[in-house]
């Protein structure tokens, strides 16, 4: 089968878990004997062709007024308004997808993450007679910042601005043959309100990465906590610290893997100078996980399906996990200390202080449950894939 698969970015442009998700996916097609091509965007120049671990890529430039990836500073309010406004619907992205699609003739076009792209290039898959599957890995379809979280909260409901601007895509939805969601939580989200009306839906987890084994204990005596994301407020970088304040003065230390925005990092490092708290910035997860004993996952927004949790198992980590998004679909595979409330920074301390005064019980490390690996192989994953890819799912009531 020849699948073509688009997302926002490709490794080694890595932004977050839906990058490696996607490369991941594609990688299991190919050594399945697919052929695999994947579309993503790059910041300027000509469409480069290339091949990443066998698999065929084509890097576009972004047709919109800036690069809006790993930026350190926000752009202007009006700039960003601009940038919303054609994102909407890029007629010259769609324009780069069709010479794409008239090239590779694929049997299916698999979308993921359109932000920079649109949805204008479901037009042109349909305008030749292609079939459309389409992945949910965030919220760019219903809500404007990607997340449905606005001032420290999770939207209830969507604002007006979010329902104006997002019309066009509802619309486009329709032309969509089957939409599958890395969570329920995320498909109940954009079900509810009227997208994809009439298209056969499923959930469909991530895969594992299996390169990535069980990490051994950590070396460290005190018993280790771990974050590893990007450092900002919807992360729960804030939650985790306030609890932090409220630890004992030894037998722990946290360690902190990732970067923000610089202004944001210089506020949390002045307001919490504890030298117990390790600033990493980036680091392989390979070297995270071995490093650390307990993860936290922590985030205040739904997010989807976060890779850290799925990381944190795969290593055989115990784990700390908020209730936000689509956490709790997946949080029991995990070696649990137990759950919190998004923001509730008191029951957070609660669990982080029972894991310390029980530290040898946690400074071990917990092999998957088989029924982990039969979720989240890539022989798992790829085979319920084909199945929509070949046939449509059956299924519209949303059960996996």
């Amino acid at each position: 089968m020849k699948i073509l698969i688009v997302n926002t970015l490709y490794p080694p442009d890595i932004m977050g878990g839906a990058e490696v998700s996607v490369s991941l996916l594609a990688e299991a097609f190919m050594r399945n004997g697919h052929q695999v091509a994947v579309v993503s965007l790059q910041k300027e120049g000509d469409v480069a062709v290339g091949d990443r671990n066998g698999i065929r890529t084509y890097r576009v430039q972004i047709d919109n007024t800036y690069w809006p990836f790993g930026q350190t500073r926000k752009p202007p309010r009006l700039d960003r308004l601009r940038w919303h406004l054609r994102d909407t619907w890029n007629r010259r992205a769609a324009k780069r997808f069709a010479a794409i699609l008239d090239t590779e003739k694929p049997d299916v076009v698999h979308t993921n993450n359109l932000t920079g792209f649109s949805v204008s290039l479901w037009a042109e898959a349909k305008r030749r007679n292609m079939r459309v599957v389409h992945t949910l890995r965030d919220y760019s379809l219903i809500c404007k910042r990607s997340t449905l979280f606005s001032k420290g909260d999770t939207c209830k409901e969507r604002c007006l601005a979010c329902k104006t601007m997002t019309m066009p895509y509802l619309y486009a939805s329709r032309m969509v043959d089957a939409v599958v969601s890395n969570s329920q939580y995320v498909l109940d989200r954009h079900l509810k309100p009227g997208f994809f009306p009439g298209v056969p839906h499923k959930v469909i987890y991530n895969i594992a990465d299996s390169s990535a084994g069980l990490a051994p204990p950590s070396p460290d005596a005190d018993l280790t906590f771990g974050f590893i994301g990007r450092v900002e407020p919807e992360k729960g970088i804030d939650v985790v610290l306030k609890a932090v304040s409220l630890l004992p003065d030894s037998g722990w230390q946290l360690k902190i893997a990732g970067k923000g925005l610089e202004v944001y990092e210089r506020e949390l490092k002045g307001r919490y100078d504890n030298p117990r708290i390790k600033w990493l910035g980036f680091v392989k997860s390979a070297e995270f996980y071995s490093a650390v004993d307990v993860c936290l996952i922590s985030s205040v927004w739904p997010e989807p399906l976060p890779r850290t949790l799925i990381e944190s198992i795969n290593a055989g980590r115990a784990t700390i996990c908020s209730t936000a998004g689509g956490i709790p679909e997946i949080s029991h595979f995990s070696t649990s200390l137990g759950s919190y409330e998004p923001s509730d920074f008191h029951k957070l301390a609660e669990l982080m202080k029972q894991a310390i005064s029980e530290a040898p019980k946690w400074k071990q490390t917990f092999p998957p449950r088989p029924d982990f690996a039969a979720s989240f192989t890539p022989e798992a994953v790829t085979g319920q894939y084909l199945d929509v890819y070949l046939e449509g799912s059956s299924n519209t009531d949303g059960d996996r």
